[in-house]
């Protein structure tokens, strides 16, 4: 039986067309990070299981991820989200480091899912973290590194919104002014998440189903009713919960400053399952209609590190895989042109004895740190072109029994057609022309 050539199922083969887009992404996303002075990370692709009990959902543990017990009988699993990695790393270093702390990686992460459109069962992501910020200042740089993540891609805001909640106005509803138990409260949190997938007779099902009062029931629907900033600061009044409103509106004042409040909107629905966060959540939404789909997600938190019993620090952070992040740029148009690698310079010879002194020199122009590439043998002038254009190299070497008689080359520039005449030994000249 022969063996399948096609990669595991929800896994990815990276040819070199491939693997030119994932290398554009991740320098974009590479240069946002940095631009912020985000420092990078990485950790080991093997966790124990008990990390991700520890922190993650009964769905992943129970049902996505790719585990197994070593040699050594230690339950392991191969990494299906880097944020336990990342707690269990700060955790190491955060009394003795400087704040806030801001890291970010890109690693490669796998869950056992059903592969469809924007999801498959190996993917990249961007994660971008930072720690120990004062105040709310941290939520206002992470929202503000993703809007500018994607306009480093080119998008602005007709191609995607950021629809933002805070978990600790939604604790001040559910748990100060309804007075809700913290069974009831997780099952409110349920109802809010499905509020946009279901109709109005389903929701008003579900809450009957809770066992609030009538108050409480009142309380809960007008909160689902709010749409803008104002909407949550007049209602936060109303019910005379002043802190709440005081804080928020400094929040939503900062980003209004910075002119991100032309990309957010506010959304009740947005709660984000994980129990860990505390402060505001959000997820980035493509616009156009057939990608309608969220892109990414984050929010604030206070109390990851207490799963290794360190005392609580505030972070927050956002999650941006490749897959979706791709489909995004390629339903936009937004993604460059990547078909052909880009390289300086196709070093050709036409006659069998020009070998050496095309080997020489592609020598010498690879330590100037241009991309070379070379022919390796003879090649036909009407060969030279059509090759150079795979290539995407900007130049071409010519070397024919004349130009060897010569010791000389002819370079062409292929975008202005320019050629030029040169000794070989006079790489000063030929150099300034390939890097003008």
């Amino acid at each position: 039986m022969a063996l399948n050539k096609q990669p595991y199922r929800g896994t990815r083969d990276f040819f070199p067309k491939d693997k030119r887009v994932r290398d554009y992404l991740f320098s974009i996303m590479t240069k946002t990070a940095e631009s912020f002075g985000y420092e990078s990370y990485d950790g080991p692709l093997l966790e124990e299981v008990e990390l991700y009990k520890a922190k993650s959902g009964e769905e992943l543990i129970n049902e996505q991820i790719y585990s197994f017990t070593d040699r050594g009988e230690r339950f392991v699993a191969i990494r299906p989200e880097m944020t336990p990695t990342l707690a269990r790393m700060v955790a190491q270093v955060h009394r003795e480091s400087s704040k806030p702390l801001r890291w970010f990686s890109i690693p490669n992460l796998m869950r056992y899912e059903k592969p469809q459109r924007g999801r498959v069962r190996e993917h990249w992501q961007l994660n971008c973290d930072v720690f120990g910020a004062p105040g709310r200042m941290g939520e206002v740089e992470i929202l503000q590194m993703a809007v500018e993540l994607f306009q480093n891609y080119g998008a602005n805001q007709s191609h995607f919104e950021i629809l933002l909640n805070d978990r600790a106005i939604v604790d001040t509803v559910f748990i100060t002014l309804m007075e809700s138990t913290p069974e009831q409260s997780h099952r409110l949190y349920k109802i809010v998440d499905k509020a946009k997938k279901v109709n109005e007779e389903a929701i008003v099902k579900m809450v009957k189903e809770v066992g609030l009062n009538s108050k409480a029931e009142e309380l809960f629907y007008s909160y689902l009713k709010l749409k803008t900033f104002d909407d949550v600061q007049s209602y936060l009044t109303k019910h005379n919960q002043l802190e709440s409103a005081s804080q928020f509106g400094l929040f939503v004042e900062q980003i209004q400053k910075l002119g991100l409040s032309d990309f957010i909107t506010y959304d009740p629905t947005i709660v984000r399952g994980l129990d860990y966060y505390t402060g505001i959540v959000f997820e980035i939404f493509d616009k156009h209609p057939d990608n309608r789909r969220a892109l990414c997600g984050g929010g604030a938190y206070a109390n990851l590190l207490q799963i290794f019993n360190e005392d609580p620090l505030p972070g927050v952070g956002f999650g941006l895989g490749d897959v979706t992040l791709k489909d995004f740029l390629e339903v936009h148009k937004l993604l460059p042109n990547l078909d052909n690698p880009t390289n300086d310079i196709f070093i050709t010879f036409q006659e069998d004895d020009g070998l050496d002194a095309s080997m020489k020199l592609a020598h010498s122009l690879r330590k100037e740190n241009l991309k070379v590439v070379t022919s390796l043998e003879a090649i036909k002038f009407k060969k030279v072109f059509p090759t150079a254009d795979k290539k995407g190299v900007r130049f071409v070497t010519l070397m024919g029994s004349e130009e060897l008689s010569k010791n000389q080359i002819q370079l062409k520039n292929l975008a202005t057609k320019e050629q030029h005449t040169l000794d070989l030994n006079d790489l000063q000249t030929l150099i300034k022309i390939i890097k003008a």
